[in-house]
């Protein structure tokens, strides 16, 4: 076995000048260059954040007016099918005593104004 070489299966001890791990000590210029570029992605991070959190808030405030139009709507919905229900009814009680769907001679093809229109009053 050579001496330098680790042993197979081994694992190889870390270099002390790793990425990260530099080996000399850092001059006073590098250390300020380092606390300012982390005070800036501080900033930056808080700016994203409070961007982030604006964004979820717009949202929030849509989805609320959303739900609270969809509720409108779902009553006109509701209002609406009702007078359907009621005009619907009211047209069947009219049809069975109008004179103008009554009389044979209506059923006779004839150019004339509407019908409708001689049941409703003047």
């Amino acid at each position: 076995m050579s001496q330098g070489l680790p042993a197979a299966g081994s694992v190889p001890p870390r270099s002390v000048g790793a990425p990260g791990n530099q080996s000399q000590p850092q001059s006073p210029e590098d250390d300020d260059r380092k606390v300012r570029r982390r005070e800036k992605n501080r900033v930056a991070a808080q700016r994203s954040r409070k961007k982030q959190t604006q964004k979820a808030d717009k949202l929030h405030e849509e989805y609320e007016c959303l739900e609270q139009e969809n509720a409108v709507l779902r009553r006109e919905i509701g209002k609406l099918t009702e007078e359907l229900k009621h005009l619907s009814e009211a047209l069947k009680e009219h049809e069975k005593m109008c004179p103008l769907l009554l009389c044979p001679m209506n059923f006779v093809p004839v150019l004339r104004p509407d019908p409708v229109a001689g049941c409703l009053p003047r």
